[in-house]
């Protein structure tokens, strides 16, 4: 489990002219994206940042030898990340969003209705990326109207997560242009 990578934040812009970025945070604390140690880059740089706080929700924090803001206009659009090794462990009922990839979706009787294959953020809450028993994949709400559980071993949909899943079977959507 060690050598996955966890995704901490992104990286908006720079921030100033002194080389400071804005980060969009994804952990549960914003401020956190800073706290693991280095962080990781797709081309495997690594970045310590430093001197992080808050601007209303989004993150400004310096890297260890950037100083001018043409280089942090460079960084703009890199995900930050650290080995899940790097990460404490968990409480009992919380996990990160990595250790559920893979994870067998249920419903609510136990019978399978797909895999998570991952999580996306586009600003209004979690995603949960299902790929179903056909192969089609779905985006549904991580929110606990639609996940009311998540064990070791599977993740449960509830009847409102279940009709997301269903909703692009053919004829459940109107096409486009017909009324």
């Amino acid at each position: 489990m060690s050598d996955k990578q966890i995704l901490l934040g992104r990286i908006l812009g720079p921030h100033g002219l002194k080389g400071e970025v804005k980060i969009k945070s994804f952990t549960a604390e914003p401020l956190d994206v800073a706290s693991y140690g280095p962080v990781t880059v797709a081309d495997g740089r690594r970045f310590k940042l430093v001197n992080a706080r808050l601007q209303g929700e989004i993150v400004i924090a310096g890297i260890k030898g950037v100083a001018d803001r043409n280089v942090g206009e460079t960084l703009k659009g890199l995900d930050l990340t650290v080995g899940r090794g790097d990460l404490p462990d968990t409480e009992e009922g919380e996990f990160y969003e990595a250790d559920l990839i893979g994870l067998s979706v249920v419903d609510e009787a136990g019978r399978e209705v797909g895999e998570v294959l991952g999580f996306q953020h586009f600003g209004a809450g979690a995603l949960i990326e299902i790929r179903r028993t056909d192969a089609r994949t779905v985006f549904v709400p991580f929110a606990d109207s639609m996940v009311p559980s998540v064990h070791a071993d599977r993740m449960v949909l509830s009847e409102a997560g279940l009709a997301l899943l269903a909703a692009d079977d053919a004829g459940a959507l109107p096409k486009a242009g017909v009324s």
